[in-house]
């Protein structure tokens, strides 16, 4: 552009021999934005604002991803040390000779019952469905931040919290868990299935042990669950009908609604504290119990076993199967039906429900 245009403060430059103004020192830099720029003339009015910088979107955390890729590390390597040892020592003589004494199985008492009745089937499925629907509401209880959809009791003697609907709907759950238990411990007691789960001699546990040992080396012991089950499973049966069950009742009691809170030396002899530090942990080892069971149920003989449970035959036929796949079924359709729009119109028979 020639200097005939420029304004009249650009007249003044010395020009080239050309004629031409010689460009200054400023006008051979590039143009630098005003955020920049150097301290303001005396003909700038005001000085330029400093705009603000960009807002940064948050990056989302992968914390947890780590975590539970390290989790599952963790656990796939401490897995195959243990079935490495376990036939490392499974080889030794010493070990031998101990496996050989205390084969994985203790004798029942006399008059023990043989085979597994058709009460005992629909007894598993209903504690199955019951377990998998407490697990999923459970852990929505403990996760879920901000409740849309409460429940009030309609009679007085349900007591008179607000709490949300999902609480309501667990406790519903475990309030026929319960039911459910109670009728299995009495037919437990009444036919005599309770010799086939209770430990009778001290010799259960060397069993269990060469069980275990023989379970972790993949050189899996005989079993015929129809007439005895192996000693690592009778105390896996007694520990989460005995143990893990009562636990997790009195915790969840302690956790409900149920419980007095305007009693000060109940609270005080039984803080919500300790009860929620137990709670929880029961819930995993259900978990752990029912994974590792359906895993050795489909690995040890999936037909034999399923007619076991659910057809009581003591052969291998498909009958059996089929109950299981459609008792899959159910347990899957009560699994995405478990919401507010189904689980409302029920709630509003004991009482009130919100938003």
């Amino acid at each position: 552009m020639s200097t005939d245009g420029m304004p009249s403060r650009r007249q003044g430059l010395p020009r080239s021999p050309q004629g031409e103004a010689s460009p200054s020192p400023a006008a051979s830099e590039p143009l630098v934005p005003a955020t920049v720029s150097a301290q303001p003339t005396s003909e700038q009015s005001q000085p330029s604002e400093k705009p603000l910088p960009p807002r940064k979107t948050p990056l989302p955390s992968r914390r947890p991803a780590v975590r539970t890729s390290l989790t599952v590390l963790v656990v796939a390597v401490l897995a195959a040390a243990v079935v490495l040892v376990a036939q490392f020592i499974s080889g030794l003589s010493a070990v031998r000779e101990f496996m050989d004494r205390f084969p994985g199985v203790t004798a029942l008492p006399e008059g023990a019952p043989v085979g597994l009745p058709v009460w005992l089937g629909w007894q598993h499925f209903f504690n199955v469905f019951l377990m998998v629907l407490i697990i999923r509401t459970g852990w929505r209880v403990r996760t879920e931040q901000r409740p849309t959809v409460f429940w009030t009791p309609r009679w007085r003697w349900m007591g008179s919290a607000k709490v949300s609907l999902n609480i309501w709907f667990h406790q519903g759950l475990d309030a026929l868990w319960v039911l459910n238990g109670v009728v299995f411990i009495v037919l437990l007691i009444v036919t005599g299935q309770w010799m086939r789960i209770v430990p009778t001699s001290w010799n259960i546990f060397p069993n269990a042990l060469s069980a275990a040992i023989q379970y972790a080396s993949f050189n899996w012991p005989t079993e015929n669950g129809w007439l005895n089950y192996n000693s690592l499973q009778t105390l896996a049966y007694f520990v989460t009908v005995f143990l893990a069950a009562p636990l997790a009742i009195v915790t969840g009691v302690r956790l409900s609604g149920l419980w007095p809170s305007g009693s000060t030396r109940l609270n005080r002899w039984y803080p919500i504290e300790v009860a929620r530090r137990i709670h929880l942990p029961v819930m995993i080892y259900f978990v752990v119990f029912i994974i590792v069971h359906v895993v050795l149920v489909l690995t040890t003989g999936a037909l034999r076993n399923l007619n076991h449970m659910y057809a009581s035959q003591n052969d291998v036929s498909w009958w059996g199967f089929g109950i299981f796949m459609l008792s899959l079924l159910v347990i899957c359709a009560a699994w995405f039906a478990a919401r507010p729009l189904v689980i409302a119109p029920i709630a509003r028979v004991f009482g009130k429900v919100g938003r």
